[in-house]
């Protein structure tokens, strides 16, 4: 019986034992289970969160600018063709002036004579030619009824004609100093203004001397150089327009479409102040040849200046549009550079940080402009001096919106 108990007592005990062993294990487990769920919600908590912006195609309109020489539709530099004294001055700096209006009254004195001896010698000449012409009448006569010999008749015919050429040479020598005279009253050649008058009343001026300039500014010139490349860009797409001109004219479908090709396109002129000057100017010509040395070639834009605020020989910039199409825009503060590159952060597949380098092909406002990424890469915007290749991040997703906002007010680069 003792035996029995001494059993029943050994097999409670181990049964207790194997429970408790149990329960042990149990709590081991569950223990590992808790603390690896831990650890991954820690690592999870421990990524940095960074905003990040989707790409996406777009196109914009990039200004372009241009250093212009502006100059005035005409330009005339009004000099002496004669030698004298100014006698009279009748206009002053900066006056507008009509086409034929008197400017300057050089010494005509020597001039009048001239022309005064000119007309005495022709009055003689016409003289001369009168007699001659009389005694060539009376000779007719005389030949005729055989009292004088051809001969007679034939030398004053000959003096005749010597009268008549003296006639002539006489009239030229008049036509001459008349035009002598006539250039020492200095007229405008056109409508214009004014500009310094070095030589006041009194002065002696040779021939050659600068009076004065004249100048037309009811609309001016903007002549700016663009590169060869430019030049081929340009041409080819004019070339296009001109083909597509001739098809639309064999196709009525597109008549619309050609009307809105046939529009001009607005060029806008940036004063020296960065102020736009109120009138756009349209694009003219071109110059025939390169530039040797530069490889450029000038256009030639006219621009309206009907307030004459432009002046001949003022500074400017010439600014036009140029579409870019399939283009992503970079946000400058994305990115940084080292040595010549520069780089940016994707976030890859799994929402790790991978460096990524490129070249941008200009400038956009604020913006970097590239061809070299794929729609849906998604750019890391803030936090890239935290981050590094390979690192785990937090992705969290930025709208377009708010990244460009509105791209007209960004237009300002220097593309």
């Amino acid at each position: 019986m003792k035996n029995c108990n001494s059993l029943l007592g050994t097999m409670a005990l181990v049964r207790s034992f194997q429970f408790i062993l149990f329960l042990s294990l149990s709590a081991g487990i569950l223990f590992s289970a808790c603390s690896a769920g831990n650890s991954k919600n820690n690592t999870e908590n421990k990524r940095l969160e960074v905003p990040v912006l989707s790409l996406d195609q777009m196109t914009i309109e990039i200004p372009q600018t241009y250093v212009a020489d502006i100059q005035a539709r005409q330009f005339v530099e009004v000099r002496s063709k004669i030698e004298g004294f100014v006698e009279k001055i009748y206009v002053d700096e900066g006056q507008i002036v009509k086409k034929d209006q008197p400017l300057f009254q050089l010494s005509s004195t020597e001039y009048s004579e001239l022309v005064n001896s000119a007309t005495a010698k022709l009055m003689q000449a016409k003289a001369e030619e009168k007699g001659a012409s009389l005694e060539v009448a009376r000779l007719k006569i005389l030949v005729e009824k055989n009292i004088f010999s051809s001969s007679e008749l034939e030398l004053a015919q000959s003096k005749l004609d010597m009268a008549r050429s003296a006639i002539m040479e006489s009239e030229a020598m008049l036509k001459n100093a008349r035009l002598g005279l006539s250039y020492t009253t200095i007229r405008a050649p056109f409508d214009g203004m004014v500009d310094r008058i070095p030589y006041k009343t009194g002065s002696l001026v040779n021939s050659g001397d600068l009076l004065t300039n004249i100048t037309d500014i009811h609309e001016i010139f903007a002549y700016y150089k663009i590169t060869e490349n430019e030049y081929l860009e340009y041409m080819r797409g004019r070339i296009d327009k001109e083909n597509f001109k001739k098809e639309s004219k064999q196709n009525l479908k597109h008549a619309l479409e050609e009307t809105l090709e046939e529009e001009k396109e607005e060029i806008t002129l940036i004063l020296s102040d960065g102020q736009t000057y109120q009138h756009t100017g349209e694009l003219e010509t071109m110059e025939a040849d390169f530039e040797k040395g530069t490889g450029s070639i000038a256009l030639r834009v006219r621009f309206p200046n009907p307030d004459g605020l432009l002046k001949h020989g003022a500074s400017g910039k010439v600014q036009m549009t140029k579409p870019l199409e399939n283009i992503y825009l970079i946000p400058q503060k994305a990115t940084f550079e080292i040595q010549d590159y520069t780089y940016i952060y994707l976030v890859g597949p799994d929402n790790n940080a991978q460096i990524r380098s490129f070249r941008p092909k200009g400038r956009y406002g604020l913006f970097y402009i590239s061809d070299d990424f794929k729609v849906g890469d998604r750019v890391v915007l803030e936090g890239i001096q935290l981050l590094k290749d390979g690192v785990a991040i937090k992705p969290r997703e930025t709208g377009a919106e708010e990244v460009y906002g509105s791209l007209e007010t960004l237009a300002q680069t220097s593309f």
